[in-house]
């Protein structure tokens, strides 16, 4: 069974960067599609960005995060990173790291516990 743990979240300041970072275990990870959503409280899950399986050469991002958030992935330590730069208010949510089989697929079933981020001067 895939198991995904979040770390990385934290208090920053406007303008500041952080990286969030997601551990695999459970499958084959060079085989799963990885992806970043996030939540703000009283709203829905948004998606953020995803990579591609077998090595990470394909990336998409949100609009409100493109140039300022970069999705990676390491096959050998099964991570999949997430740096945030120019961090905003609007970026505070609760982050989660998910994973599923292709570039298209829900990502409705396999999620972490998430990592809080919280943007604030």
């Amino acid at each position: 069974q895939v198991q995904l743990e979040e770390s990385g979240g934290g208090l920053v300041q406007p303008g500041d960067s952080l990286r969030l970072s997601c551990k695999f275990s459970g499958g084959m990870f060079n085989t799963w599609t990885m992806a970043w959503f996030r939540q703000a409280p009283g709203k829905e899950r948004e998606f953020v960005a995803k990579i591609s399986r077998g090595g990470g050469s394909v990336t998409d991002y949100a609009d409100s995060v493109k140039g300022r958030f970069i999705i990676s992935r390491d096959d050998v330590r099964k991570t999949v990173d997430l740096e945030m730069y120019t961090l905003k208010p609007e970026d505070t949510a609760h982050y989660y790291c998910a994973a599923d089989r292709f570039w298209t697929s829900p990502f409705d079933e396999f999620w972490g516990q998430g990592t809080q981020v919280t943007v604030s001067s």
